[in-house]
């Protein structure tokens, strides 16, 4: 019974992946008309559904409206909005310089549509990480297979409702379901994998996407961290801290993962966290309407393991029926402790102290490169020196998350953090193959390059000078 299921899906999957084969072959998604009016779509079809999308968040991760509109669904609409705007910018054919060697002939790069993308989004930020990555190849002219996360089922569920309503038959589709539907995906070639998640998940994606010489986008994680200076004012330091930290209950990818503190500051920067958690969430966060819970039982216990090592100074307190885990700062940590064995994930921030800059910077260099690196100092020096001495996805100085909001800023991993990059200008090229054209004249006929070579090596040499 299961492997007729199992042959049943597998069935279905191809279906699927031969009628958008046949989709993009007709050219339909090369038309900028096109492309334009299928965003037009999906635009309305956002704002259509903005209440139910608020609900299915709340649903899946206890999001309030705001958080859930801030983090999820703006994002979304911005996306749409920017690529309305700037799509005939993009697609258009880009002239670059031609050597004087051919002179009379024409450089130009030209963005064309992969093909079949597949992008596989995580349960952090359901619709968020779904919508934004389709935004962009649809943009560029692609046909697109979705699988959403099953550990957010309302928003998955909801998610497939969109799909149906906006897209035509092939251009766009969107399949359900767990482990063995993922794996059955990547049984299949296409033309570009976009894999947001976890780098274990991530590897084995690389692997199956090498079988098929298919090209991968991976956002990954990693542990972020977040350096601070006493230079600062430790109060907003430590607003910005907690809000980017307990942000989705700490369930973001970019969130400062540990803190490093300058010795002569941590006392004072850590009573002002704990004054900042009472302020955003009140002297008992789990009653507070704005703070999120912890996505499934599973990750709940994940996180309760982790909270073994260290002293917990502030928060700790749990109850696994409703996922609820307090923001906890945790002291006295160690790189043996296993908070600090993996990415959080979690309303977990360990506190570790140094002495000297260079102390904190050789912590940092010894880890895989993170996803974000986050800084607080006002000093021009210390900031050119951390920008210098280390390697990480992004970067964030005096703020947290806010480096994802910039369409000008390309958003991406290093390393074991990911590769590849979207956002803006970047996602239309994340999924567009950006195709050289030369056009030679036809007036001119160089004689001297057709054998046989009458040419000196000598004056060869020179003429390859004007190449």
């Amino acid at each position: 019974m299961k492997d007729a299921k199992k042959d049943i899906m597998e069935k279905y999957i191809i279906e699927i992946v031969e009628k958008q084969r046949s989709f993009f072959g007709s050219g339909k998604t090369r038309d900028l008309h096109f492309r334009h009016e299928t965003l037009k779509r999906l635009e309305a079809k956002i704002l259509e559904m903005e209440e139910e999308m608020l609900a299915a968040l709340s649903q899946d991760l206890g999001k309030s409206p705001f958080e859930g509109y801030s983090t999820e669904i703006a994002p979304i609409m911005g996306d749409i909005k920017y690529m309305r705007k700037n799509l005939k910018r993009l697609a258009r054919p880009r002239r670059v310089p031609t050597p004087l060697g051919l002179a009379g002939g024409y450089s130009s790069i030209t963005p064309q549509a992969l093909g079949l993308v597949l992008i596989i989004a995580p349960w952090n930020y359901p619709l968020h990480l779904l919508f934004r990555p389709l935004i962009g190849a649809l943009a560029a002219g692609n046909c697109v297979l979705l699988k959403p996360s099953e550990h957010a089922p309302a928003s998955a569920a909801l998610a497939r409702r969109i799909i149906q309503d906006t897209f035509l038959d092939g251009h766009v589709a969107l399949i359900e379901g767990g482990i063995e539907v993922g794996q059955a995906l990547l049984e299949q070639k296409f033309d570009h994998i976009f894999f947001t998640g976890g780098s274990h998940i991530g590897r084995i994606v690389m692997e199956k996407a090498a079988r098929h010489l298919t090209p991968v986008t991976l956002e990954l994680g990693g542990k972020s961290p977040c350096l601070v200076e006493p230079d600062l004012n430790p109060r907003l330091s430590a607003r910005r801290i907690v809000w980017g930290k307990f942000l989705n209950a700490g369930q973001t990818c970019v969130a400062p993962d540990y803190l490093l503190v300058n010795h002569l500051v941590k006392d004072k920067l850590i009573e002002e966290m704990q004054r900042a958690i009472t302020s955003f969430y009140g002297p008992d966060p789990q009653n507070s309407p704005d703070y999120p819970r912890i996505i499934n039982q599973s990750h709940f216990r994940r996180l309760t393991g982790l909270m073994k090592g260290g002293r917990i100074i502030c928060g700790g307190q749990t109850e696994e029926e409703s996922r609820y885990i307090a923001p906890t700062l945790i002291e006295e940590v160690s790189w043996e402790d296993p908070v600090m064995g993996e990415e959080i994930f979690g309303p977990l921030l360990p506190i570790m102290e140094y002495q000297e800059l260079d102390e904190a910077l050789e912590m940092i260099n010894k880890q895989p490169k993170p996803l974000a690196l986050y800084l607080f100092s006002k000093d021009k020096r210390v900031q050119s020196r951390v920008l210098n001495e280390t390697s990480s996805g992004g970067v964030c100085i005096n703020d947290t998350i806010s480096q994802l909001l910039p369409h000008q800023l390309p958003f991406g991993g290093v390393g074991d953090s990911g590769m590849g990059s979207y956002h803006g200008d970047e996602s239309f090229f994340c999924f567009s193959h950006r195709r050289s054209v030369f056009r030679n004249t036809t007036l001119l006929d160089l004689k001297a390059k057709y054998p046989p070579y009458r040419l000196s090596l000598k004056h060869l040499k020179q003429l390859m000078k004007f190449m």
